[in-house]
């Protein structure tokens, strides 16, 4: 079929043929009230989750003080120079990612980087509405609940937000507003959902083009949009590759072409075998027949040909942006209860599967979170214990305010992202070789291997080649300033 489904929601029919005005009625109060809640209930717990762990000191690697730092730049109208990647570092020559210049508004009304974990917690949120409503008006209040509720608590954004901030928050809510209008026969309108994507992360222009295919071959009225949107896609991905990124690079280059190895790697270690899994599951199995699911293989691709064991696995950000697409998958097989149709494979009017297939396909996207139990990230905000201030909080803003304000600081990751905006910030393990006038160690950071030095002082000046004088020790944290 290549008519594009009807974007109305028309009353169900009774076995006599006569409207069915209670039951739509609660369907329309369930799309109108259930993606909002979810998509509070999301955004509030996230967003706490996000609190808890900058208040606790939580950092799981530099890329909140990373972002923060560009935060903070295009919130002073300046280029995004990051010296925590390095002296002189320009992040769009790292990632290209100017979408993120929509931080700025963010900085100007919350100057940190705890701004940036809420701004993630709310565009997850916000992501589950189109797709809750989608899934009610197609497969009805409960089993449309469960579905949205098992997309925006799924082990994909839990992840992510578990790691802290990433550009791909902003891909989140892009794609679900695609696929949903895609799934609606707004074949216009997904598309231009779509075109942004290539200004959130270079690999994405390749899915906006796998994208775009797929529209010319399935939406035939519609060809020339999708010939657009590959070209589009393929476009930029080419030119912010091959381009853009290495000219703003320091070094010339695209820093990622060695975390690639052999295609033969794809298939090994079995972690990536558990990502597939698990990646499949939260489409409930049956959206395996939705060509839909293939926009998940761009990002698998360079994920599972990486070197890098963190692209493999599933508790990362790298399944944030898989997520939209498997619940669109999901309701793509599942079909339409208004019309009777639904997916399979390249079919798009298809039989739709009875209700103990809807159910247990359902059933299946829910599990694979549920199945991770206890140690499902977002839980440590139901967790009064984990609400308990840390004993090194006081020592850490203490350590803070022993720096002047505006100084050059070499910083450990712990307090990365805390000391960005009251300081020039590098990383303390970083490549710079600007010399810094004051040096924040912290003894039980992961960077020092647990092995950090007896005297910050005689470290720092052994690296540096200048004089250091202690300021401050309490706490686990030392500062050490220029003499």
């Amino acid at each position: 079929m290549d008519r594009p489904t009807d974007t109305s929601a028309p009353a169900a029919l009774d076995p006599t043929g006569g409207a069915a005005p209670a039951a739509e009625q609660a369907v329309d109060r369930a799309r109108r009230i259930v993606p909002v809640v979810l998509a509070m209930v999301a955004s509030l717990a996230y967003g706490l989750q996000g609190s808890q762990q900058f208040h606790h000191l939580v950092a799981r690697s530099w890329d909140l003080g990373i972002f923060t730092q560009l935060a903070r730049a295009y919130g002073e109208l300046r280029a995004p120079i990051v010296p925590i990647k390095g002296d002189g570092v320009n992040l769009l020559g790292d990632h290209f990612h100017p979408l993120l210049v929509l931080l700025a508004p963010v900085w100007w009304v919350w100057p940190s980087g705890e701004a940036l974990l809420w701004t993630q917690a709310l565009l997850f949120g916000l992501s589950a509405i189109p797709l809750t409503r989608l899934a009610i008006d197609r497969l009805g209040p409960g089993l449309g609940m469960l579905a949205g509720g098992a997309y925006v608590f799924s082990f994909g954004l839990q992840s992510a937000v578990s790691v802290q901030f990433h550009e791909i928050a902003f891909a989140v809510p892009l794609l679900a507003l695609s696929l949903t209008a895609l799934l609606r026969g707004k074949v216009p309108v997904a598309v231009l959902w779509a075109a942004p994507l290539v200004l959130v992360k270079e690999d994405l222009g390749l899915t906006v083009a796998l994208l775009g295919v797929m529209i010319a071959l399935r939406y035939r009225p519609h060809r020339g949009w999708g010939i657009a949107l590959a070209g589009w896609g393929a476009g930029w991905f080419v030119l912010s590759t091959f381009v853009i990124l290495p000219w703003l690079n320091t070094a010339g280059q695209y820093d990622y072409t060695d975390n690639l190895g052999s295609a033969l790697e794809v298939f090994w270690p079995p972690a990536k075998w558990l990502t597939a899994a698990m990646l499949l599951a939260a489409a409930g199995l049956i959206g395996g027949r939705s060509p839909l699911i293939w926009l998940m293989l761009p990002t698998l691709a360079w994920r599972f040909t990486g070197t890098v064991e963190f692209y493999w696995d599933w508790y990362w950000h790298y399944n944030a942006v898989l997520m939209p697409i498997a619940l669109a998958a999901l309701l793509d097989a599942l079909g339409d209860r208004r019309t009777g149709r639904a997916t399979a494979w390249w079919r798009r009017d298809a039989q739709r599967p009875g209700r103990r297939v809807r159910i247990t396909a359902v059933a299946a996207s829910a599990a694979v979170t549920l199945a991770l139990g206890p140690a499902m990230p977002v839980l440590d905000v139901l967790r009064p214990a984990s609400w308990e201030p840390s004993w090194r909080a006081p020592s850490a803003a203490e350590a803070l305010a022993a720096v002047p304000d505006g100084a050059v600081l070499a910083v450990d990751i712990t307090l990365l992202a805390q000391a960005v905006p009251d300081h020039d910030v590098q990383w303390l393990h970083g490549p710079n070789r600007r010399v810094p006038d004051c040096v924040l160690g912290d003894h039980y950071a992961f960077s020092w291997a647990g092995t950090p030095p007896a005297d910050l002082a005689i470290w720092a000046e052994q690296e540096w080649g200048t004089d250091y004088q202690q300021v401050y020790r309490d706490g686990g944290f030392t500062v050490v300033c220029r003499t």
